[in-house]
């Protein structure tokens, strides 16, 4: 279409204009008026046989689609027939008979493919539609509305974008803290509002540091959607605290270091925690509170790496006062010493005592150093700890400790 398109409002009538212009305008106004319902009802039609979406619709979003197209049919014909009226009113003429809930139905994109199509089947009728004389007024008329209705749209829906993002951060800030506290009720609700879909599920606990708090937070987000993750993101004071839906290319014995790896650069300086893999959103708390703990105790060991796991972390967790940490040091470490017999935990205490030495212990013990030896494997063995590496003995002579004081009536968790 080899149409002369400028910024001017063509809909004026230009001072010294002829009354044969005015007459020329007024026809076509006539006609416009007689056309309005079929020109509506013929953009409804086009849209139902060129886009596939839009059949896809429910009846009632597609009545809404149809009352816009008639509604901007309309609005174009009354601006169109007032000279000197300037910039149409496109929000409130238009979108303003629509509800809010249509800008979730129908995308930005699938909005300008139906602009498109309006004005298509508007120009394929501009010369039963215009006056004789009057084509090339209309079509630029047409021209320059529909630009300001494809302007109108890209507003609306960066206000609605804005409106959704504001609300989605005030949500997962909403999940993130009732997670860390006792509020479980409403986790599943919310999670699908936010389109939550994939387990297991983590949480990553870190410092914020130098970092301006929305940005760290954004980077996370992007960095997690990149990676197919669903992801939550929040921040209690300095802390911040991620929960993510773990794509299903991870699979859950692997997820938590996987997914945590490459997010652990967003965070601030010091320490990032990456609590256990859990089943859903339900459960998340559990993750959040072990990652949470482990950030607090992790000052306590400086060599830790980073990312590092909550579970790692048991017994800086334990002396810190968590009580979930000393259950499991005595569950997971002490107790299957204790119920394979005397030897393995004596032997245990004795090569703890002794600055590792195998000689010393097996003469303390009066049996031959291999025998201590094969103790010594047993016991990395049932507890997945080496006695003779630094911080498997560490580990092991907190586990000990505490299984003794439980066993005289100071329960571990007290």
């Amino acid at each position: 279409m080899n149409t002369k398109f400028t910024d001017r409002d063509e809909s004026r009538q230009p001072a010294g204009a002829s009354d044969d212009d005015a007459a020329v305008r007024a026809e076509t106004v006539t006609r416009l008026e007689r056309s309005m319902g079929a020109l509506g009802t013929a953009a409804v039609a086009r849209m139902e046989s060129r886009l596939s979406w839009f059949r896809r619709m429910s009846a009632e979003d597609r009545s809404w689609v149809g009352l816009v197209a008639q509604s901007g049919v309309a609005a174009f014909v009354d601006w169109f027939k007032t000279p000197g009226r300037g910039r149409p009113a496109i929000t409130v003429e238009v979108f303003g008979t629509a509800p809010r809930e249509l800008t979730r139905s129908v995308t930005l994109q699938q909005t300008v493919e139906m602009i498109r199509v309006v004005i298509d089947v508007v120009e394929a009728q501009v010369e039963e539609l215009a006056a004789p004389g009057g084509e090339q007024q209309l079509r630029e008329a047409v021209l320059r509305y529909t630009r300001e209705v494809a302007f109108s749209s890209a507003k609306i829906y960066a206000r609605a974008a804005e409106a959704r993002g504001a609300w989605d951060a005030r949500l997962e800030a909403l999940i993130v803290d009732a997670l860390h506290g006792d509020r479980e009720e409403g986790l599943q609700t919310w999670g699908s509002a936010l389109g939550w879909s994939h387990t297991p599920v983590i949480a990553i606990a870190g410092g914020l540091g130098e970092r301006e708090g929305e940005g760290a937070l954004d980077d996370i987000r992007v960095a997690a959607r990149r990676a197919g993750h669903d992801v939550l993101a929040g921040l209690q004071g300095e802390r911040v605290v991620v929960v993510v839906g773990v794509n299903e290319k991870f699979d859950e014995a692997s997820a938590p270091m996987a997914v945590a790896e490459p997010l652990a650069g967003m965070f601030g300086s010091g320490p990032v925690v990456v609590g256990p893999a859990v089943t859903d959103l339900q459960s998340a708390n559990h993750s959040v509170r072990s990652a949470v703990s482990g950030l607090r105790a992790a000052v306590a060991w400086p060599d830790a790496p980073r990312p590092v796991l909550a579970e790692d972390l048991l017994p800086e967790r334990a002396l810190e006062g968590d009580s979930v940490a000393r259950r499991r040091l005595v569950d997971e470490v002490y107790l299957p010493l204790r119920n394979t017999g005397s030897p393995l935990l004596d032997t245990l205490s004795v090569y703890l005592e002794h600055a590792s030495s195998l000689e010393a212990t097996a003469r303390m013990l009066f049996v031959h150093p291999n025998t201590v030896r094969y103790r010594l494997s047993r016991i990395a063995e049932l507890t997945g700890h080496i006695p003779s590496d630094g911080r498997g003995s560490f580990v092991l002579r907190i586990a000990v400790t505490l299984g003794r004081l439980s066993e005289r009536g100071a329960a571990p968790d007290e």
